[in-house]
C-alpha cells in the first residue's frame, strides 16, 4: 500500500487546488470539498481561514506534470 501525501493539485484545481487535492487524498470527488468549503464560509470565516492557511502550508503536487 502506496504511502499518501496530502498536496494542492495542480489539474483539478479552482482557485489553489486545495478541494482537488483533498479530493485525491481522501478518492472522493473534489466537489464534495467545493461545496462544504462554501457552506463553511457561508456560517462563518471558519472555511475562509482554513482555505487560506492550507493554500500556504500545502506543497504543490508535481508528479502530473510532464515537463
Amino acid at each position: 500500500m502506496a504511502h499518501k501525501t496530502l498536496m494542492r493539485s495542480r489539474t483539478d484545481a479552482k482557485i489553489a487546488g486545495i478541494c482537488g487535492g483533498l479530493g485525491n487524498y481522501f478518492d472522493v470527488d473534489s466537489n464534495i470539498f467545493r461545496i462544504l468549503f462554501v457552506l463553511m464560509l457561508l456560517c462563518g470565516t471558519v472555511g475562509f481561514w482554513f482555505y487560506i492557511v492550507c493554500w500556504i502550508i500545502l506543497p504543490v503536487d508535481n508528479t502530473m506534470l510532464n515537463e
